[in-house]
């Protein structure tokens, strides 16, 4: 659900499939094969081969790319959009922005001429599998409080000042994408607090409190949703969002539960985490605190959520991705199941433009589906089987 980024970027980014298995490799054993690294492959195609292409209305997914053109516009016009050529340079992307600040689509075939006009469609593989993993996140509603009072005992923190993160792309190019956090001790880096330690007072008595929370499972799929709307007693509301996270790797709670036998792997969902935490409240912190990693918010303003390229994202047509391989503000058409239909698969154009801690690899996404009932009950049940292709500029 759901990283380090901003607003929806969280480290847990990650998606709510990172709550029910592991979100990395099984570690190898002698027996197994070596896994090939991950490469991403393009194979050009044309607009006929994208399933469905001609049954969606693109005019909210031109929207969404005219958000991520106002974060690409600032970006050298030499530079390089990606590692492959196919990718194009910034100055090419922002050639088409512009165009697309002129255009005014009056209907969705005028939408799809428009992506047809400027863009190639690129079937994406990881190496030679087309086929990949898609989750869902969205955005959470909970009750709180600017002060502690009542029920409202459970902090949401904002980032303390000690945090330090590293982007290590920017000492090594074999470690883009990659990122570390801590504190600064004698001179060195250091490991910052996890969970359990937060969570019994180590950052206790340092004015850190952003709002107070009466739900702490609320809170904790707060932390992996990384963005959400907080209810004020007095009916107001308060738009958090991502802020930074404290360095430890995000352990999935799901398959501590899948192991021991309490939920079973084909009924694991975010809503079968939620009850069994409910159902067992005194173990229950127990379960959160074997997730070490813990997200540090801030209070957002004007549009939102805000995904990692800095752009608000669009319900329904805004994609996580690993931007190792996928820029972000790249068309993406997506061919995945649906999570709550079997007769409906998701065809639809969406935008990159958010990461998360479990997106990992070439054929890999977590789609946005906005806020409210409906998007909890797709997001928090989707582990889609798919594929994608990339619409690069011609």
């Amino acid at each position: 659900m759901p990283f380090a980024i901003r607003g929806l970027r969280r480290l847990a980014a990650l998606s709510l499939l990172c709550l029910a298995v592991a979100c990395g490799r099984e570690q190898q054993t002698e027996t197994t094969a070596p896994e090939q690294p991950d490469r991403l492959t393009l194979a050009a195609v044309g607009f006929d081969a994208l399933p469905g292409w001609g049954a969606d209305d693109p005019r909210k997914a031109l929207g969404a790319f005219l958000r991520s053109c106002s974060r690409m516009a600032g970006l050298p016009a030499d530079r390089a959009m990606g590692d492959l050529r196919e990718f194009g340079s910034a100055g090419r992307w922002q050639a088409i922005c512009r165009e697309a600040a002129a255009a005014k689509p009056a209907d969705a075939a005028a939408a799809r001429r428009f992506f047809e006009d400027r863009f190639r469609p690129w079937r994406a593989a990881n190496g030679d599998e087309a086929e990949g993993l898609f989750t869902g996140y969205y955005e959470p509603e909970l009750r709180g409080s600017r002060t502690r009072q009542g029920p409202y005992t459970i902090p949401l923190m904002k980032r303390p000042p000690d945090l330090v993160t590293v982007d290590l792309g920017a000492f090594r190019d074999s470690l883009k994408g990659e990122r570390i956090a801590g504190r600064i001790v004698d001179g060195a880096l250091r490991p910052y607090a996890d969970r359990a330690a937060i969570e019994t007072g180590a950052l206790d008595g340092r004015g850190l409190e952003l709002l107070w929370v009466d739900d702490p499972v609320a809170a904790f799929f707060l932390h992996i949703q990384g963005s959400g709307r907080v209810v004020l007693p007095d009916g107001g509301a308060v738009r958090v969002g991502y802020a930074a996270q404290n360095g430890h790797r995000y352990f999935a709670v799901g398959r501590d539960l899948i192991e021991r036998g309490a939920v079973a792997k084909e009924d694991m969902s975010l809503q079968a985490i939620r009850d069994w935490m409910r159902a067992n409240p005194d173990e229950a912190p127990a379960l959160m605190r074997r997730n070490p990693s813990y997200v540090f918010f801030r209070e957002l303003s004007g549009e939102g959520p805000i995904g990692a390229q800095g752009a608000p994202l669009t319900p329904g047509r805004s994609l996580a991705v690993d931007p190792r391989f996928v820029p972000y503000g790249v068309p993406v058409w997506l061919d995945a199941d649906h999570p709550l239909t079997d007769d409906r698969p998701i065809r639809r154009l969406l935008v990159a433009q958010d990461t998360g801690g479990a997106i990992r690899g070439p054929v890999r996404g977590d789609l946005f589906w906005g806020a409210g009932a409906e998007a909890e009950a797709a997001a928090g049940r989707m582990k889609s089987r798919g594929g994608y292709y990339l619409l690069l500029p011609k």
